[in-house]
Order: structure tokens, then C-alpha cells, then sequence
């Protein structure tokens, strides 16, 4: 079905949570939240990423606002998949995200997180979701 495999992004100022699918595509996994410095130090990160993971689309969290429109934090998100899609020739495809973090935030506490580690975690738990969103759907 698929010759590799999908990465799901949750974009941030400060962190990018990823998640990869398995190989046949049914499950996604976290992997790391990159912890942002610099466009090319962050492209790097991902690239090296790709590259071990064999990952060949990109799901990015896209954080509407409630009534569905574009903010600033989205147009943020697109630039950012922009670059990622001139720099590694990348197809991205944009998954709706509203609501993700809450409930990667409610999983957490939940399951009994305290609130320092939850804030470890967070980001790498909303990709996750937003990658199984994607998944689930096609």
C-alpha cells in the first residue's frame, strides 16, 4: 500500500511534537519533540528524521481558529510547511487541529502525568493524534 512512511507534525514557536506511522499505516507513534533554534537547525532535525524513518508525506497540525478561520498561528504553521516542503521536496498535507493539544492535555492528566512531565510530552502526544486523525481518515 504505502512505500514508507507518514509524519505528523504539531507546529509550535517553541517545539515541534512528531509522530511517524508504522509501515502499513494504521498506527502512529511518538518520536521526539524538537525543541526549535533556528528555520535551518529545525529543517535539520526533521530531515534526519525522514531520512531514518523512511517517511514520504507529512501530516502538520493545522490550528484554526474555532469558527474555522485562518489566524496568525496557522499562517505561521503554513510558512513553516512551505519552507519544509522547498527545502526536502516533501508533499504536506494539512490535518485540522483544533482541539488537539486539549485533549493530548486531558490524556495526560488522565493518566495521571504530572504537570512537569506533561509539558515533556505534550507536543509529541498532540502529533500523535493529529497523525491518527489522518490516518484514521483515509
Amino acid at each position: 500500500m504505502l512505500s514508507g512512511r507518514i509524519m505528523g507534525l504539531d507546529i509550535g514557536d517553541n517545539t515541534i511534537g512528531v509522530a511517524v506511522s508504522d509501515l502499513m499505516g494504521m498506527t502512529a507513534q511518538g518520536i521526539t519533540t524538537i525543541k526549535r533554534s533556528s528555520k535551518k537547525n529545525d529543517i535539520e532535525a526533521l530531515k534526519k528524521i525522514i531520512e531514518e524513518r523512511q517517511v514520504n508525506l507529512i501530516v502538520s497540525g493545522l490550528p484554526k481558529n474555532m469558527n474555522g478561520t485562518i489566524g496568525p498561528q496557522a499562517e505561521k504553521v503554513i510558512k513553516f510547511c512551505d519552507l519544509i516542503k522547498e527545502e526536502l521536496g516533501m508533499e504536506i498535507k494539512f490535518w485540522d487541529e483544533r482541539l488537539t493539544t486539549v485533549s493530548a492535555e486531558k490524556m495526560l492528566i488522565e493518566g495521571d502525568v504530572r504537570r512537569k512531565n506533561r509539558k515533556k510530552v505534550i507536543d509529541k502526544l498532540a502529533a500523535v493524534l493529529i497523525l491518527q486523525g489522518y490516518l484514521d481518515s483515509i
